[in-house]
């Protein structure tokens, strides 16, 4: 068996990220009225009643399903696009940071270094601001005490950071170590980052309707509970499997919806937040081992100088 066709077998057995956990007792309830529908055709009680099948037509519940899963999947994949553009913005910003902004002294290194590192305490503050848990110590070790004690204390955490960081290049234009335009630029991409964060909050607060949820689930409920007396004169016993199989397919399709409907969780199925801000620090920290090319001319003498000649 090829390692593609290995691959697809395993993705197709694996439970603990599929919706199967979500909807077995319901499948199963809908098995077990299946079978009992079954013993009382056994026993000809007359239940057949094959005209029911037009009270919600099939076409209609597949529309809503699928309405229900692009609208959640649309909210997922805008998720996945917003974070897109935290890793983006967050390279920019600190590519630029670290070139554009002259170190006159040499504690403005430390001072850079500090600057962009706030960055990934952005990026991980805002992971844990759309899961709505606190400040944890990773955001210790990239900000100094008196900064966390006071993420401690805020509602929003990330924008507050972000507060941080523009005051930083504020200072740093007023102090003459960019230019007036250069500070603009960083700001522009600083405001397009806290922008990001709006839209993550966006799509955390702005859930499905409750009654459009209610309604699907209703319809789903009666479909499935209408089935087996559709089905029981030909199926007889097979009445209890194949309705367990319809409501299967049907309760998983909208599982599956609510299952991805809010991206920023720690469910299998939502976005590797913790991945992603991996990569952010990753890519801080190989931009904080590269020498601007000012540094390496030896702006400050040789002592500076000479570390990449």
């Amino acid at each position: 068996m090829s390692l593609k066709q290995t691959k697809w077998f395993k993705t197709a057995l694996n439970i603990e990220s599929s919706v199967i956990p979500a909807i077995l007792s319901r499948v199963l309830w809908c098995g077990a009225f299946g079978l009992f529908i079954s013993v009382l055709n056994f026993y000809k009680i007359p239940i057949v009643a094959k005209a029911i099948g037009g009270i919600i037509p099939s076409i209609v519940l597949g529309l809503l399903l699928v309405f229900r899963t692009n609208t959640a999947y649309e909210r997922f994949w805008e998720g996945r696009k917003a974070w897109g553009n935290i890793v983006n913005h967050t390279r920019n910003l600190s590519r630029l940071i670290w070139v554009a902004i002259t170190e006159i002294e040499p504690t403005h290194q430390q001072e850079k270094e500090q600057a962009v590192k706030l960055l990934v305490a952005f990026a991980i503050a805002t992971k844990l601001h759309l899961r709505a848990q606190p400040v944890d110590d990773r955001l210790s070790k990239l900000v100094s005490p008196l900064q966390f004690a006071k993420l401690q204390t805020m509602n929003n955490p990330p924008l507050e950071i972000a507060f941080w960081i523009s005051d930083f290049l504020q200072a740093k234009q007023e102090q003459g170590q960019i230019s007036l335009y250069q500070m603009n630029e960083l700001q522009t991409i600083l405001n397009s980052l806290v922008d990001t964060l709006g839209a993550c909050e966006r799509i955390l607060r702005t859930p499905m309707p409750l009654a459009y949820a209610i309604h699907l689930r209703q319809l789903l409920f009666i479909y499935c509970l209408l089935l087996p007396f559709q089905v029981v004169e030909e199926l007889r016993w097979w009445t209890a499997p194949a309705t367990a199989l319809v409501s299967f397919t049907l309760f998983g399709i909208e599982a599956i919806g609510v299952e991805i409907e809010n991206p920023f969780g720690t469910d299998p199925n939502d976005l590797p937040l913790d991945t992603i801000c991996d990569t952010i620090e990753r890519n801080i920290n190989d931009l904080i081992g590269i020498e601007p090319h000012y540094r390496r001319v030896g702006i400050y003498g040789n002592n500076l100088g000479e570390q990449l000649n």
